[in-house]
């Protein structure tokens, strides 16, 4: 009996991976073939209008997006990991409140973080749609995960590391900063590509906080579009469905660099940390 058992569950797990596997290249297959033949000089022109209809604004608002809102989510997330696991004290209650108020945060849909956003940021605040008041709800959005994510990686670090790193002398500051942070480095960065990943396809939370003009932002309290608003507003409008699928192309094209990007460093940081080992 547990031998079909066995066979059952592994005939389900090889279905399940084909099917997913299946319905990733099928949509990327549609995105292709729709959007390749839209992909033209014009769509990368720097100035926006109605016959061009260029991603190239919204490229670069993307970028910033990005740049800004971890800027400001990865050092608080990865020192707020660093207190939960090298500083606080293993099981008490304020570790554990922490821990189970980030794990909360992440599952809050986008949506509610753009309403936070536009009622604190653009509203009370009075910074109205702006790059800044985006950026500074997509990092409130991404940094529970950062957090989490480097916490994870911190504890995954043995403790014979840092017994090793008091027994030379080296202090909690140094251990910590020295020993431990670039044994989690790895791991760090793939929850720091994880949020770049969320950041470059979030729509909700920008609707509501950096708004949709289409243009280089000229200053942090400029409005505009990233490549995913820009997708939504091509396709909402009804007249330029076909470069929506380009603009969607140049997305997943981004997110595929990214994590190519993610998977070297990884790597080269791996391989560096075994040969110094």
């Amino acid at each position: 009996m547990r031998k079909y058992y066995s066979l059952l569950l592994k005939y389900i797990t090889w279905i399940s991976a084909f099917l997913t596997f299946t319905m990733l290249i099928l949509i990327i297959c549609y995105i292709l073939v729709r959007g390749i033949p839209f992909i033209k000089p014009s769509l990368f022109e720097f100035a926006y209008n109605t016959n061009n209809v260029s991603l190239m604004p919204a490229l670069v608002t993307t970028v910033m997006t990005v740049g800004l809102a971890l800027l400001i989510a990865v050092p608080f997330g990865v020192f707020s990991a660093i207190y939960l696991v090298e500083y606080g004290t293993r099981g008490s209650k304020l570790v554990s409140l922490v821990r189970m108020t980030a794990e909360t945060l992440s599952g809050i849909p986008s949506i509610i973080y753009g309403l936070f956003g536009s009622l604190f940021f653009v509203i009370w605040l009075g910074w109205g749609y702006s790059l800044l008041a985006g950026s500074l709800t997509l990092a409130i959005m991404v940094l529970p995960l950062i957090m989490r994510t480097t916490e994870e990686s911190l504890m995954a670090v043995p403790d014979s590391y840092r017994e090793g790193s008091f027994g030379l002398g080296a202090g909690k500051l140094r251990t910590v900063f020295r020993i431990v942070l670039p044994s989690a480095a790895p791991g760090i960065l793939s929850g720091v590509i994880l949020a770049i990943g969320r950041i470059v396809g979030e729509t909700a939370a920008l609707i509501y906080t950096a708004g949709t003009v289409a243009q280089i932002p000229s200053s942090p309290m400029s409005s505009a579009r990233t490549l995913s608003i820009h997708m939504y507003a091509l396709s909402s409008e009804g007249l330029y469905t076909g470069q929506a699928y380009a603009t969607a192309v140049i997305l997943l094209l981004v997110v595929v660099a990214i994590n190519a990007l993610s998977s070297y460093l990884t790597k080269s940081m791996s391989r560096r940390l075994y040969s110094i080992d």
